[in-house]
């Protein structure tokens, strides 16, 4: 699994826009893909809801991908 930290300069980030934010899906469209299909885990959990808030400090999976999310400040 290929590890990769994203850092966010917001509190959080939802789940949709991180996947293209990181490079993971070339459109929203693709990632609202994923995430209804199950292929995404939020802290190990399947998570079905694009609109899930992202905080630094939480993981996501998708694919070969595992993201960690930081703090930019």
């Amino acid at each position: 699994m290929k590890q990769e930290s994203v850092a966010i300069r917001t509190e959080f980030i939802k789940l949709d826009a991180l996947l293209k934010y990181a490079g993971l899906t070339d459109t929203g469209g693709f990632a609202k893909e994923l995430i209804q299909a199950g292929q995404v885990k939020v802290n190990g959990e399947v998570c079905t809801m694009r609109g899930k808030k992202i905080r630094p400090g939480d993981t996501v999976e998708a694919g070969e991908y595992r993201l960690t999310v930081k703090s930019c400040t």
